[in-house]
Order: C-alpha cells, then structure tokens, then sequence
C-alpha cells in the first residue's frame, strides 16, 4: 500500500486518539524521586571515584606555554571546576566560599581565577576526557531519547516575559540520553536554536562512536531533514506533524510502523519523556541559569552539567 500524506494525517489522528485512551494521565519513565532516595549509594560511590577518573581524564600531554604558571595543578584545577559548577554561585561568592576550604587548597583563588576556569583549554580537554570515561564504565546501550532545552542568562528574563524562551538571552542544549542508563551520551551547545543543538549533539555522538539503533524525539525535530540524518538500522520514533505534506522513504518507514503497531509506537515514543524528566532534574539540581557571558564560557559550563548529571542521575525503572 502507498503511503499518501492523507493517510499520514489520519495516523496521527489516531494515536491522538490511542493517547488519550492509553496513555493520558500516565508517566512513562518519570523520575521518580522517592526510588531515588534509595539508590543515592551508586551517586556515593561514583563520586568516591570522580578523583580518580580526573587524574586519568588528566593524564594528556601538555605543552608547555610562556606566561605566568598555574597556583593550582591540571587535576586540581578541574576538580575545583566540578565544584563551582555544582555550587552554582557567582564568583564572587564562590571566591567567599572557597575561604572555607583554604586549608586544602594550594593557593589563593580569586573570582577572577574561578572565571577563568570557563576557558582554560587544559580543563575542558580533561572534561571531555571525563566524559568519555564516566560512559564507559557503565553498561550503556544504543537506544536513545533526546530533548533540547533553553537556560537563561538573565533572573528577570527567565520569570517574566518570554515564555517561549527565546532572544539573546537565552542559550539552547540539547542531550541524547541512553535510556538504560539514563546517562548524557552526547551534548550540543548553541547560542542560535535548538535545531542547532541537536545537530551538534548528533556529531558529537557519530564522532564518539556511539551507535543509535533507537531514538525517540518530540514533535519539534518532525522533518524530513531530521530523519536524513539516520540510516535503515536506527528505529526512530517521531510523530509527524498534521500538515505533512511530502512523505519520502524516511516517513513511509516510521508510518508503516505505526500502521502495523500504533500503540506499541506510542509506548516507544514517550519513552523521551525521560530526557525531559533528566532536564528538568538537572536545572532543580544545577541550577536554571548560566552566569557566564562570553560563548565559549557558556557552552563549557553547560557541558559540564551533562558530566554531573551522569555523576548524580539514576535510572528508576
């Protein structure tokens, strides 16, 4: 049977129908806090380990530059950037807080050495590094959900009048999360759309290797050219919009699938609902607002709440 666009409008119709039959008033692979509680052992013993994992994140090549020398060392430096990061303070206040923790550190930091820390090219190879190692020491698999989402960099932009998140002052990331795990796999960052994000994420992904036999996506990555962008071997789990027009082989693919199976689509498709949980659990806990200013500042301490969302996330099932 061809599949026409009048067909497709129809299929989604109907799982608008099955979603409200089946699935209204459920949450599909929410965070469920209270389970949480109960697995903070593995958060314990992932962060014993964190030390460790920056030491051998750490242990790269450095060439050395002219200029004044670091007070703190490449393993120190990072491990105090996690810690502001977590913190979520101003610098200034971190500075203040850091008076606390004197007797371990070093030197003096200054809030002007904590900024600093947001561009230092040695620490965000070591982040990466680290990144790379936290997955491999977990069991993750190839079936992935994906969500993007806006951080403010303005208190008064994120209460008031731009609902939509959107304009200068708001940065986009978007994450692929491993739904067995519920680990970050990839991350993209970008100060233009989502749609950018995404992009970028799915190059870090191919670029790390990591294979995607599943993925599911919400409404906003609807398109042709999204599907372009996954071969035969990737199931993905997108509904279309109601006005589509052009199917294409990508889309009489997933049509056919919801055809053959349409609640069993569904159960696919809001397993996303996980990234979007991840999300929203990650600005509670990490905050929903980036201090830096300059880009490269910016996108660096969003990469490093993906690392500490794989440090403190736990997949309830």
């Amino acid at each position: 049977m061809s599949i026409t666009s009048e067909i497709a409008r129809e299929l989604t119709e109907v799982l608008d129908e099955i979603r409200k039959e089946l699935f209204q008033g459920r949450k599909l692979d929410s965070y469920n806090f209270n389970e949480w509680e109960k697995s903070r052992e593995k958060v314990r013993e992932r962060l014993r380990k964190l030390p460790f994992y920056v030491e051998k994140a750490a242990d790269i090549a450095i060439e050395k530059t002219p200029g004044r020398p670091n007070k703190l060392d490449l393993v120190e430096r990072t491990m105090l950037f996690l810690f502001v990061r977590l913190m979520n303070k101003s610098n200034r206040d971190m500075e203040l807080m850091l008076e606390l923790l004197k007797p371990l550190l070093k030197a003096e930091v200054s809030y002007k050495s904590i900024e600093r820390l947001y561009s230092d090219e040695e620490v965000k190879l070591v982040l990466h590094n680290l990144f790379i190692l936290l997955l491999k020491d977990e069991n993750v698999s190839d079936n992935l959900s994906g969500d993007g989402t806006g951080y403010s960099l303005s208190i008064a932009k994120h209460y008031n009048s731009n609902p939509e998140k959107r304009g200068k002052d708001y940065k986009y990331v978007f994450r692929l999360m491993d739904l067995e795990t519920g680990m970050y796999v990839a991350t993209g960052y970008s100060s233009e759309s989502e749609m950018d994000a995404f992009n970028k994420a799915i190059s870090m992904a191919k670029e790390s290797g990591i294979s995607i036999s599943s993925i599911a996506l919400d409404k906003y990555y609807s398109s042709r050219k999204v599907l372009q962008l996954f071969g035969n071997e990737t199931a993905v789990y997108v509904i279309p919009k109601k006005n589509i027009r052009k199917i294409g082989i990508g889309w009489s693919r997933i049509l056919r699938k919801i055809l053959s199976d349409p609640a069993g689509f569904l159960v696919n498709y809001f397993k996303r609902n996980l990234s979007e949980a991840g999300s929203s659990s990650d600005k509670r806990r990490f905050g929903w607002i980036i201090r830096q200013k300059r880009d490269d500042r910016i996108e660096t301490a969003a990469f490093a709440t993906s690392i500490l969302h794989n440090l403190f996330f736990i997949r309830v099932k």
